[in-house]
Formats: structure tokens, C-alpha cells, sequence
């Protein structure tokens, strides 16, 4: 920060409470949104943010945001000077169905007067789906767009590395066919100039190389590659511009925990950088020597919890000044003092983990803030630290606006052979204090170190189940990311995939039917992409357990699977999945004789992940099994679907069709419930702009 008043910030942010003004853009039109007893119909839960991602300028001055408006997404400025004033509309951004399409795949300043956007189509290249990236400039005085380095570009070219916003220059990493076809896929550094898109290079391809780090300064010190085949991870240094790159490490982790380590920045002292490491069990960060990548006392930890949620820099990017971690829901800890009074306070108006800064100026004097509970959509606000003022921006829902919808929180519970399992729990709002009630399991994806924490979240499923009456658990089974190495290491093992793993999810209902809080008889299990293969297995497994199961885009013929992965990621890479021996033992669509729990499978045909011929040979082998589609299962094949769901048409398809299974098969209201099921609330209008975009 430039300025070190944490007197003067303390009173300014005092103001917060009386100082609320204006929004400084329009709201999208929705009706004033009172607190809303009836219950939200399930299609609203899949409209797309009306506000998403915004970056201020460096002078703080604009900001680049995407937009949605009558159920279409655009990048746009809008203009902090003029309060009230309308966006200005960049560029549309609908994400790709087919070959040749194109969409906005993320944005930044360079400077105040350009907005660099990354361009990104898919193409198909050799049979194969593949992702071509290029970056373009608006410029807001001659509404001109540029293209950036295009010339000789082949596949990805769109990373940038270091921005000077006074010159407008910056480093890109980009693959160029100027070293011959043997090295399309390999980067290259150059020096671009935002303005004319011209560039010089200043780092060739490596042969061993897929990513170049680079410092403060703009030069190039280290680089990252690694074998498909082998699973070796090499990583290259220099200790400035001119010296020769040296492997400094080059190990296969055949933990797959990212034992690998990587700078995040290096410091003025020489070789010296900071880096993230897990040698301990759990993700630290640390001072390393890159020579020797001998590595101090840790400088941050969180007891009990990796620290994986990123990095806040300072601007020029020469030092770190806080760190996010994702708890039971995203923390931001701060080094800088600074920072740590305007958390507080700001904490101390909205409540504590309810604030997440988003982007800042050069000067950090105009701040950019999520206030939202985990139960919230939430919205955006901009703070100036100068006089302590606050103004709305937007809300991140088109239509929930500031609604507070179902309460969160993480429970504990004990597997059955004594693991922890950190489980995300979601109550309906009409029910509280209602005991027995029906459950809806939904089991994240990944299935390795990612994890499932309190929040609305892009696709709130949770929230749109436990909106129909069900309590709604997401269980952060073993191999789940955040809680250590060792963790995932016990979903790694031979007994963990598709076996331990599901026991994780079967013993929730256990605990928390002891507990009272469900009726473990009245439970279905409902997933995408991993969790879509625990929902099938769940059902193919498990039929007396599950009333119901409702699978999106998973993986259920695993010796299938492991051919696909390894053309794409290598034999090594092809390992990350299913650790277990017997392949065809945990891949639901080699067991579909015998009693299956009722089963609705979701499945897109423009998934780039997981091949469409899964769910149709799953499709397949049920009906030759004696299955009638209808009755025993259900299959719906969503023709512009993708494994991200980024429409608000097919997301809602699956949401209602979600929604109709469960309550065929395992409604949240029946006879013996003293309560009734609530009706819809009126002021949701399906028409227009409030429809599914279609």
C-alpha cells in the first residue's frame, strides 16, 4: 500500500455504517426484493450472475465487468465518475458450443485506457477438441479493438506474466509455429506492446518447458514442464535475465498431493523467493532458495487446513501482503496492517467471513468487495478508503438480489472405521427446527484436492434442493483437498476409489440420522462429473440405501476412461483417477444386472472431459440388462451441453430434472409430515428476461 494510515483508515472506515450510497450502476430489472417467506422456484436458481469478476483500472477510474442482460453475458466499463450511468458493452460473452464458436474467457487492465480480454474458440484439431487462446485490447478513447501477438500464434496464447500499466508493455507466454511443427505446443516468452500489438521475443521455447515464471522486473527466471509418460516435474532457474537456466528439481510426484515446489514471487534478496510446499503434511508457505530450494520456517500456516485459496500482491508484484485460505468457508489473511484494519471493519459491518476484496487501484484507494453470507448471492461493493464511503455496484443475482436463503454450516461427523469427515450442511429455511427430515447427499467433484465449503457458489445446487425441503449434505469425503496431504492420500489408497470413498457418503446418513436431523430411509444422492460417478456407483452399489440417485456427466466405464485419459494426459497423467486394481470392480456401467437404485443420467454431447459415450454405453448396458427407461432410469442427452454447464438453459434443465426425479421417488413433503410443502412465491415470473435465456 502506498498509504500506512491505519489511524486515518480506522476512522474513515467507521463511516461505512452511515456512509452507503448511491449504486453506482443500474440494478438489472427485477422487482424490489422484500424477504421472501414462499419458496424460490428451482429454475431461478440456474440464471447466470448478472455481475461477475469486476477489475478496476489502475487509477480507479472504471471497472471491466461481465454483465448479463436478458439472459446474455457481456463484457462491459462501466464508468465510476458517472455514477448512475450505463455500461458501456465491450464484447458479448457466451461461452462456446461448437467448433469454431467463440467467448470472453477472462479479462484485465494494462494501464487506464486498455481492457485486454483473452479470446479463446474451440476447435477441433486432428480428430481432437482443442482450445485456441488469443488476447485482444479495447481501447476506450478510440473504441478500437487489437489483436495482441497473433502473428504466428498456434494454440494457447494468453498468458500474461508481468504488465507495465505506465508504457503499456507486457510479457506474454504464448506457443508460435516459428520453431518448427515439433514445437506447436511449447511457449514461448515475448514483450508486447499493448497499443500496436507488436512484439519481440525474449525467451525461445524449451523443449522441456510448458510455463515460464517471471519476476517483478519483467525477466524470465524460471520454467516448469513435465513427462505425460514418466510424471517427472522439472523445474528451471536462473538467478537473473542474462545467466543460463539450470534444473534445479526434476521428481515425479507419484502422490499426485503437488509436492512440486513453484515461486510465487521472488524477493530482492538474491535466489530467494517465496513458495507454497506441503513437506509437512499440510500447504505452507515458506522462504525457499531456488538454487538449492531449501526451504526456512514456515512464514504462514493455518492449523489444520492447507493454505491453497491464493496470493494477495502487492502491485507491482514484488512482495506478498496476505493470503486466502478456504476454511469452512474463504478467509483472508493479511500481513500488511493495513489491510488487516479495513478486513476487520468491514467484517465488523457485514460479519466475519462475509467480506472478500475482488480488485483494487494502484493507489488502493478505491476497493472492490463481495459482502455476501454463504446463504446470499451476495453483491459488490466499492470502497474508498479516502473518505470511508461505500457504494453498491451490483448484486451477483439477477433476480435473489439480497435474499438470505438457506442456512449453512460444517459438521463433523465419524466414518464408520473412525475417519473425520468435514461435511457442508444445508437446512431448509421452512423447516428449521424440524427433525427426520428427507436428504439430498451431493458429493463434489474432482475427485482430489478439491473440496466442497460454505457458500452460494457459481451453481447452487445445494441451495436449490434444500429450497424443495430437503436437507442437504455435501460430505468432504477422504481424498477431498484443504485438510492435508494425508487426507488425500486415504482416498488415494487401493480400497479408497469407488469403495472407501462411498462408504464416506453412506456413513453421513448413519451419523446424522442418529443425530435426528434426517430420515436416512427417505435419502437420494445427486452429483456432477466425479460425483456423478459416486451417484451411479451409489445406485449400482448401494440400491437399498438410496431412494433415488441423479447423475450428471460422470465416469462409469473406468477402463474406458483410462484409454481416453491416457491419449490426453499420458500414461502417467492417465493414473490421477482410479487408483484402485480392479477396474471393471467400481465402474457402475460393468454392473448393471441386479437391483439398481432408480437412476436419472445427464449428459452433455459437447463435453470436452468426460466423452458422451460413457453415459450412452451406461445408457446401453441398463436397457440390455433388463432396465426400462422411464421407470428404472432416466436419460437425458442435452445436445449444447458442456462438462461446465455455462448455459442457463441446459443448467436449468438439469436442475428441474433433478427436481422432478427426487420428488418422484423420494418427495420432500409426505403424509406423516406435520408441515406442508410451501407454496411458490409469485413475484418469480417465469417470462422474459426471468426465463432461461433461451
Amino acid at each position: 500500500m502506498l498509504f500506512s494510515r491505519s489511524k486515518f483508515l480506522m476512522a474513515a472506515v467507521a463511516t461505512v455504517a452511515v456512509a452507503l450510497s448511491a449504486p453506482v450502476v443500474a440494478q438489472p430489472a427485477a422487482p424490489a426484493a422484500p424477504a421472501v417467506k414462499e419458496r424460490v422456484p428451482t429454475w431461478v436458481f440456474g440464471k447466470r450472475p448478472f455481475m461477475e469478476s469486476p477489475r478496476i483500472s489502475p487509477d480507479g477510474s472504471k471497472i471491466a465487468v461481465q454483465l448479463a442482460r436478458d439472459g446474455k453475458e457481456f463484457l462491459g466499463i462501466i464508468d465510476l465518475n458517472n455514477p448512475g450511468g450505463k455500461p458501456e458493452f465491450i464484447v458479448a460473452n457466451n461461452e462456446y458450443r461448437d467448433e469454431g464458436d467463440r467467448t470472453v474467457a477472462g479479462w484485465r487492465w494494462i494501464g487506464n485506457d486498455n481492457v485486454v480480454f483473452t479470446l479463446a474458440s474451440r476447435e477441433r484439431v486432428f480428430g481432437q477438441r482443442i482450445d485456441v487462446t488469443r488476447l485482444v485490447a479495447y481501447n476506450l478513447k478510440t473504441k478500437k479493438k487489437t489483436p495482441l501477438a497473433w502473428d504466428g500464434a498456434t494454440g494457447a496464447a494468453d498468458e500474461i506474466g508481468w504488465i507495465d500499466h505506465d508504457t503499456g508493455k507486457f510479457v506474454l507466454e504464448r506457443m508460435s509455429n516459428a520453431y518448427g511443427t515439433e514445437r506447436w505446443t511449447l511457449p514461448e516468452a515475448v514483450l508486447v506492446d499493448v497499443n500496436t500489438g507488436k512484439f519481440s521475443v525474449l525467451m525461445q521455447p524449451n523443449p522441456v518447458i510448458s510455463d515460464w515464471i517471471i519476476d517483478s522486473k519483467g525477466v524470465v527466471r524460471a520454467g516448469t514442464g513435465s513427462d505425460a509418460d514418466s510424471g517427472k516435474e522439472r523445474l528451471v532457474y536462473r538467478s537473473d535475465g542474462k545467466s543460463a537456466m539450470r534444473t534445479v528439481s526434476n521428481e515425479a510426484d507419484k502422490t499426485f498431493t503437488g509436492t512440486q515446489i513453484l515461486p510465487q514471487v521472488f524477493l530482492d534478496e538474491p535466489d530467494m523467493a517465496m513458495a507454497f510446499s506441503n513437506k509437512d503434511g499440510f500447504r505452507k508457505l515458506y522462504k525457499v532458495n531456488m538454487k538449492t530450494l531449501e526451504l526456512g520456517a514456515p512464514v504462514f500456516e493455518r492449523t489444520g487446513y492447507d493454505v491453497e485459496g491464493g496470493v494477495h500482491y502487492n502491485w507491482e508484484r514484488s512482495k506478498i501482503i496476505g493470503v486466502r485460505v478456504i476454511e469452512e468457508g474463504v478467509r483472508d489473511h493479511w500481513f500488511d496492517n493495513d489491510w488487516k484494519v479495513i478486513q476487520q471493519v468491514m467484517e465488523d459491518q457485514f460479519g466475519k467471513g462475509n467480506v472478500r476484496i475482488e480488485a483494487r487501484d494502484k493507489k488502493d484507494e478505491r476497493l472492490i468487495f463481495h459482502v455476501g453470507k454463504p446463504s446470499q448471492p451476495g453483491s459488490y461493493f466499492l470502497f474508498d478508503t479516502r473518505n470511508g464511503k461505500l457504494a453498491s455496484i451490483g448484486w451477483t443475482h439477477p433476480l435473489l438480489k439480497e435474499m438470505t436463503l438457506n442456512p449453512m454450516s460444517t459438521v463433523t461427523y465419524t466414518a464408520s472405521d473412525g475417519v473425520k469427515i468435514p461435511t457442508v450442511v444445508t437446512m431448509p429455511r421452512h423447516r428449521i427446527g424440524q427433525k427426520n427430515l428427507p436428504v439430498i447427499v451431493m458429493p463434489h467433484g474432482g475427485p482430489f484436492g478439491v473440496r466442497d465449503h460454505e457458500e452460494f457458489g457459481f451453481f447452487p445446487w445445494h441451495q436449490a434442493m434444500a429450497e424443495l425441503g430437503y436437507v442437504v449434505l455435501q460430505p468432504n469425503y477422504r481424498g477431498s483437498g484443504g485438510y492435508g496431504k494425508e487426507f488425500v492420500l486415504k482416498g488415494r489408497a487401493k480400497d479408497g476409489y469407488g469403495m472407501r470413498m462411498q462408504d464416506d457418503l453412506n456413513d453421513a446418513l448413519t451419523w446424522f440420522g442418529a443425530q435426528g436431523t434426517i430420515d436416512p430411509k427417505r435419502a437420494c444422492i445427486m452429483g456432477w462429473s466425479y460425483g456423478g460417478y459416486a451417484t451411479a456407483r451409489g445406485a449400482q452399489r448401494d440400491p437399498n440405501v438410496w431412494r433415488c440417485a441423479i447423475a450428471g456427466a460422470g465416469v462409469y466405464d473406468f477402463p474406458m476412461m483410462k484409454r481416453f485419459d491416457q491419449r490426453v494426459f499420458g500414461d502417467f497423467g492417465a493414473n490421477f483417477q482410479a487408483t484402485v486394481d480392479n477396474l471393471n470392480e467400481i465402474s457402475s456401467a460393468r454392473n448393471t444386472d441386479g437391483k439398481w437404485a432408480p437412476i436419472m443420467i445427464v449428459a452433455g454431447v459437447r463435453d470436452a472431459r468426460i466423452p458422451i459415450e460413457q453415459s450412452r454405453t451406461l445408457v446401453s448396458r441398463l436397457k440390455a440388462s433388463g432396465k426400462k427407461q422411464g421407470v428404472d432410469f432416466e436419460y437425458i442427452e442435452q445436445p449444447q451441453g458442456t462438462h461446465n454447464l455455462p448455459y442457463e438453459d441446459v443448467h436449468i434443465e438439469w436442475l428441474e430434472a433433478a427436481e422432478k426425479w427426487a420428488t418422484r421417488f423420494n418427495p420432500p413433503y409426505i403424509d406423516s409430515d406435520k408441515d406442508k410443502p410451501v407454496p411458490l412465491a409469485a413475484r418469480f415470473q417465469r417470462s422474459g428476461a426471468n426465463a432461461s435465456g433461451k
